[in-house]
């Protein structure tokens, strides 16, 4: 009887042993997904359809059999989506010839176009915050060349880690990076509020309205954590009309006018006024604004309501307060004159031919796609001074479109200035890159680095879908990597240099020892170590894992070389470069379940090629 135990314990684990390796090589994302047209599948440009529910459009029968109602509701979305794309191809050509005129102009040189691999990792990084995950290049690669791009923005567009993202990326420029007042203020519901409205598409002018006219509790109305964030600063638990109206500047109308808070412009930095008319900034300006919000008061368990509330300030050299009635600093005749007083500056702030709410979206959304400001600063579009060239074009887009986010970072994505490289064969100043003939070169902000690193050690996608473990391992990691490495707070677009300390804590930290190590079984360089069939595979895989990119013919052969025994170079010697004078960059590598040919050898180069890099100027950077 123990004998038939012990060989019913035997097979157990041999069955254990062959399942293991094969259940990691699924979990991996190593291998070519053959159904991976199916999984990219979106619905035409159309927001009406979701993602992978159009079987038509695939030749595909749906087992369930359509209604006529289902086949009427498909033809008018793929007839909306054909629309809409059709418009998105128009705003393309705009926004590509005025650039072509500005390059014109300046009588500067163009880059090439960039590789698909490279436009695909900006893609992530503008819209998710991370580099593309190997599983996701597997997919694409196995689509036609042309289409890849346009494809992964719609994924993208429609993935839940963008919705997060942008909400995260947004809810900073409302109400900052810091948790506020305790009690009145609750930022995650606001975070979440938003990446709700991104994930819907809600109108950007529908959202600002709500922004400044909520009322109720922080906890039931999360847009009225926009006010809330800025009580205890002023009068106790009260919101702040000052901070209240420099954000309104900042965020929403892209002007710096906090200075005139204490008084009036006398260096020439801050032009108002009417077109025809203008002239500096005053005190009364900035104060006129803020007044607009003194009638939000918070109300114990009604939390803030609208209620009858004078707005008084001493202004400078005035020995008294004075109250100071609600006045917008120009285009007072868009200004309504029935409803409440932040129901009037909500109609102000969102009237179609008030052009500075549709310049501050498009220089924010250029600014998260391109990681750096198309003018001086995102929150710089002064009245005097025109528009740069990019942000003219797509802030018409805005109004022509109802403000659709979506359909701006389309029109972005698409153009030829988004798809350039960063090299080329003349020398780059700064003329090019602001003038977008190149691609910027600019450097990973914190939060970008730690979720680089994280999902660089995970084959797979990491978001909502994802384990419990890997999601709360993603959520410390990178909480932890931001208290030690720094955090860029409201100031996400200020290109800092690199410290000494963040070198030494990417050297050194144990974010990148962690995520690297070999030993733990959810790790890309396990994964790879495992299920790459051949040494070159390996070193193409954990390439495309961390820099999004295979390795040139140089790299392949210095790393191939590193893994010949010394005394085994006859069956381990490194494979005689491609024919034809092909690339790395160009050959597809395809995985197969077979057996590993992994030795302690190559174990020990993929854990250090990881950290190598990880810790490479280039992992670093958006190019």
């Amino acid at each position: 009887m123990f004998r038939q135990i012990g060989l019913t314990l035997k097979r157990i684990a041999l069955l254990t042993m062959v399942a293991l390796p094969v259940l990691g090589f699924l979990a991996s994302g190593l291998g070519v997904n053959r159904k991976a047209p199916d999984s990219f599948y979106v619905a035409p440009v159309s927001n009406a359809v979701r993602p992978g529910i159009a079987r038509a459009d695939r030749g595909e029968q749906d087992p369930r059999g359509e209604s006529a109602e289902r086949e009427a509701a498909t033809a008018q979305a793929e007839s909306n989506g054909q629309s809409a794309d059709a418009a998105v191809r128009r705003a393309v050509e705009r926004l590509d010839e005025s650039l072509a005129e500005s390059w014109q102009a300046a009588a500067i040189e163009i880059a090439p176009p960039a590789d698909w691999l490279t436009v695909c990792r900006r893609l992530s990084l503008a819209l998710v915050g991370t580099g593309v995950p190997l599983e996701h290049f597997r997919r694409l690669e196995s689509l036609p060349a042309d289409r890849r791009l346009d494809v992964y923005l719609e994924w993208l567009l429609h993935d839940s880690r963008h919705h997060d993202y942008w909400g995260e990326r947004f809810t900073r420029a409302f109400v900052g990076a810091e948790d506020g007042p305790f009690i009145t203020f609750r930022r995650r519901r606001f975070r979440l509020w938003l990446s709700d409205a991104i994930a819907a598409n809600r109108p950007w002018d529908q959202l600002v309205r709500e922004l400044v006219t909520a009322r109720g509790l922080a906890t039931d109305r999360p847009e009225v954590n926009f006010l809330t964030v800025t009580m205890n600063s002023s009068e106790p638990d009260q919101p702040n009309p000052i901070r209240l109206a420099a954000k309104v500047s900042r965020a929403m109308l892209g002007l710096r006018i906090d200075c005139l808070q204490c008084h009036d412009d006398f260096l020439g930095n801050v032009t108002l006024g009417e077109p025809d008319q203008l002239r500096r900034g005053t005190q009364h300006d900035f104060h006129g604004l803020a007044a607009f919000f003194s009638t939000a008061r918070f109300s114990g368990l009604q939390g803030i309501r609208d209620a009858e509330h004078p707005y008084r300030y001493q202004f400078l050299d005035t020995d008294e307060e004075v109250e100071v009635e609600p006045r917008v600093p120009w285009g007072q005749e868009w200004l309504p004159t029935n409803g409440t007083d932040r129901e009037r500056l909500a109609a102000w702030l969102t009237h179609p031919e008030n052009r500075q709410l549709a310049y501050s979206l498009a220089s924010r959304i250029w600014a998260l796609m391109f990681g750096r400001p198309a003018g001086e600063a995102v929150d710089d579009m002064p009245l005097d001074s025109p528009a740069p060239p990019a942000i003219a074009v797509l802030a018409d887009e805005l109004v022509r479109s109802g403000y659709d986010i979506r359909h701006l970072i389309r029109v972005i994505a698409r153009s030829r200035a988004f798809r350039l490289d960063s090299a080329a064969d003349f020398e780059i100043s700064a003329q090019h890159e602001n003038l977008g003939s190149v691609f910027p070169l600019v450097r990973l902000r914190p939060e970008q680095v730690a979720a680089s690193v994280i999902q660089a050690s995970r084959l797979k996608a990491i978001d909502r879908d994802s384990a419990l473990l890997v999601q709360f391992q993603k959520f410390i990691g990178t909480n932890d990597f931001l208290e030690r490495y720094g955090d860029s707070g409201d100031d996400e677009f200020d290109q800092q240099s690199t410290t000494i300390p963040q070198r030494l804590m990417m050297l050194n930290g144990e974010l990148v020892r962690e995520h690297g190590r070999r030993e733990a079984i959810l790790n890309a360089t396990t994964h790879i170590n495992l299920f790459s069939p051949t040494d070159r595979d390996a070193i193409d895989n954990i390439y495309l894992a961390v820099l999004n990119r295979y390795p040139d013919d140089a790299e392949q052969e210095l790393f191939a070389a590193r893994l010949v025994e010394p005394s085994a170079a006859g069956d381990n010697a490194p494979e005689p470069p491609a024919e034809n004078g092909a690339t790395s960059a160009g050959r597809r590598s395809t995985i197969r379940l077979t057996s590993s040919t992994s030795t302690p050898r190559r174990e020990r180069l993929i854990e250090d090629l990881f950290w190598v890099l990880i810790n490479s100027s280039e992992f670093a950077w958006n190019h």
